[in-house]
């Protein structure tokens, strides 16, 4: 076997960020292989497709907030009674969700924020709100799944959680395959990728379930102690996550934004329901070359000295933070490629839309220059989840929440200046989401500055102090808070 030292310090990032990309992809294969599902039906295919496409963005602004849960498992989970409270908090998260999708279903709450706000006529508001109604345990059996994923991530089985991914995407397809030949396509063609989507995140769940319980639930203390922090309290879990679930809810709502006023601009017309088909068959297409540049957020705190399950700790391979920086330009580079040669060569796109979706020729040329737009967006995205992995490292993921808030404002202002510029349709709303990541991640970076030049004064605070220390003779054995410590450290190695 041929070994090449130069890549001995990037070989543990690849074995694990590579499993995470399959899954960021297999979700995107997984989105198209439900789209293809509507597609097939033979009667009101748009329509169709424009009532799963609003109910299904809707349902990912709840499975958003709570799949980022995976993280409180990535960073906090040492103890089973860790993953207890991890678990209790999905529930009582998960059982929101479900009340909300019942009231968006049966009330006039769910007739304003569908039929009125997006202007869609009444047939494809009462088929949007019915597919609203039947994904409602969907965002609880998703965060379960998460959750148990970011505990295997941090102890490094990330080749096991690429396998749940690819596993739900198999199984997403096989049933729609299944379900095209029942009766559900006369009776309710909405079932067939709605139960597709739920047979496939349970066969994920029960993976990393019986991952976790076979791997790590007998490895792992009943609780910590105090060597390590002691046990994470719900306060700790939900200081982390909130700021990160914020950011996770606007990016999912900005589809139902998106929708929504695409939607408006164009009067509820058939127009309309077209451009909403248009975004919602790009959307995963579009995702599929950059969307795995997230997962590189699960880098840093995967890699931290001061993560227990660190096994390279005590190797003889280190990652450095400029390991991590290299290799982070390169996931950018390759991804930037994929997106010109995927969406600039002439026909290509065309051709991933009519043969794998199986829309027809004319609706796929609707969607090129949308997804040419898609070419843009690895940029803003490598930059954001490089630094929010930094921050979650460091256990400072409150600095982030300003993000999200400017995601939002530069969102809804594109999608109100941009069509006075003769900007409408799907071009319109893709147009704005690059608009609104470019905020987004130009806040991150704000944050991030922010909390290196906290970090680097106290560096120099405590260099200060040693010094007094060592003109005064104090003991050398007393030593500050270990967060205070851990940051000074993590400013060093930066500096390295």
């Amino acid at each position: 076997m041929v070994k090449l030292p130069a890549l001995t310090h990037y070989w543990p990032l690849i074995r694990f960020l590579v499993p995470l990309a399959i899954t960021n992809i297999a979700i995107d294969l997984g989105e198209q292989a439900l789209n293809r599902g509507i597609a097939a039906v033979k009667e009101d295919a748009i329509e169709m497709l424009a009532s799963y496409g609003l109910a299904y963005s809707l349902m990912k602004f709840f499975t958003g907030p709570m799949s980022d849960f995976k993280n409180v498992g990535l960073v906090f989970v040492n103890s089973k009674r860790d993953r207890t409270k991890a678990v209790v908090c999905m529930v009582a998260a998960g059982t929101v969700a479900i009340i909300f999708h019942t009231l968006i279903a049966y009330t006039d709450l769910g007739y304003y924020i569908i039929n009125k706000l997006h202007h869609v006529n009444d047939s494809v508001g009462n088929k949007t709100r019915k597919a609203f109604l039947y994904l409602a345990a969907f965002p609880l059996l998703d965060a379960m799944a998460w959750t148990h994923a970011g505990i295997l991530l941090k102890h490094k089985f990330s080749f096991l959680v690429g396998c749940a991914s690819i596993s739900d995407v198999i199984a997403q397809i096989a049933f729609v395959a299944i379900l095209l030949h029942s009766h559900l396509e006369c009776l309710e063609p909405l079932l067939i990728p709605i139960l597709s989507l739920y047979m496939g995140a349970l066969v994920r769940f029960t993976i990393v379930g019986l991952g976790y319980y076979r791997n790590i639930h007998d490895t792992i203390p009943d609780s910590c102690g105090p060597e390590v922090g002691g046990d994470a309290t719900f306060k700790k879990m939900l200081n982390f996550w909130w700021p990160l679930a914020l950011i996770l809810a606007t990016q999912r709502i900005s589809r139902p934004i998106v929708n929504l006023f695409v939607s408006r601009d164009l009067k509820g017309s058939s127009a309309a329901t077209e451009a909403v088909a248009v975004l919602t068959a790009t959307y995963p297409v579009g995702h599929l070359p950059y969307g795995w540049l997230t997962e590189l957020r699960a880098v840093y705190p995967a890699f931290d000295k001061n993560n227990p399950s660190n096994k390279l700790v005590n190797s003889g391979t280190t990652v450095t933070k400029a390991h991590i920086k290299k290799f982070t330009f390169f996931c950018l580079a390759l991804s930037v490629t994929l997106c010109f040669l995927v969406f600039w060569t002439p026909h290509i796109s065309e051709k991933i839309l009519v043969d794998i979706i199986g829309v027809d020729l004319a609706f796929a040329e609707l969607c090129v220059v949308p997804l040419r737009i898609f070419s843009f967006f690895p940029i803003p995205v490598t930059m954001r989840a490089h630094l929010t992995g930094w921050l979650m490292t460091l256990k400072k993921t409150f600095v982030l929440a300003p993000s999200s808030v400017l995601r939002i404002i530069v969102l809804i202002t594109s999608l109100i200046v941009l069509p006075y510029m003769g900007v409408h349709g799907a071009t319109l709303g893709v147009g704005s989401l690059l608009a609104g990541f470019l905020g987004e991640s130009t806040m991150v970076a704000i944050a991030a500055f922010y909390v290196y030049r906290k970090q680097k004064k106290k560096k120099e605070d405590s260099d200060d102090e040693t010094a007094v220390e060592g003109e005064d003779s104090a003991p050398m054995n007393e030593v500050g808070p270990r967060e205070e410590t851990d940051d000074i450290v993590e400013l060093r190695e930066e500096d390295e």
